[in-house]
């Protein structure tokens, strides 16, 4: 059995793929997506994405954020060989928006803003207020634990090999 320091730091690279893989399939694929989450009206790259790249002796980390920042310069990280290491993501459901920051190294979730909910009443009221809101967390978590189980599925595959890496690839050098 690895030890869990050894089995994290082989590993971790796993979360910036995942991140990368996602934004291609947000652009390219969003059946993807639709598959996770029947109810998913759309998921969009949201006002921050933060990209690394490792050398041998040298890290580079590239941030873009803003409202209308465009995501030409990102791509270029990517053609260069940079990873998405945070990813700022908007889901809708209906008429439902949750916005957060994935990140990758850890899958931690930070800066969650859910829908908002109606405040209780009365008193009486709390503890449905709580399992509203205990809902809208988990309804993103499950989404994303699902998509995550899709990755992890083919990356372990010989599709990623033989095929993903080339339609992501492909993406890279496309305009869009």
């Amino acid at each position: 059995m690895l030890d869990i320091a050894v089995a994290y730091n082989r590993f971790k690279f796993l979360g910036d793929e995942f991140l990368t893989w996602l934004w291609f399939v947000i652009e390219q694929d969003p059946s993807i997506l639709r598959n996770a989450d029947p109810d998913l009206t759309s998921f969009e790259i949201g006002n921050r994405v933060v990209l690394e790249k490792k050398h041998k002796k040298a890290f580079e980390r590239i941030t873009i954020k803003g409202e209308d920042a465009g995501l030409e310069e990102a791509k270029v990280a990517l053609q260069n060989g940079a990873l998405v290491a945070e990813l700022n993501l908007i889901y809708r459901s209906s008429q439902q928006k949750w916005q957060f920051t994935l990140k990758g190294e850890s899958l931690n979730l930070s800066s969650l803003k859910t829908p908002k909910i109606a405040p209780p009443e009365n008193p009486d009221d709390v503890a449905g207020s709580v399992l509203e809101k205990i809902f809208l967390y988990d309804k993103i978590l499950q989404f994303l634990e699902k998509l995550y189980k899709t990755f992890i599925k083919l990356r372990t595959s010989n599709r990623w090999q033989n095929h993903e890496i080339y339609l992501i690839k492909k993406w890279l050098k496309s305009k869009s």
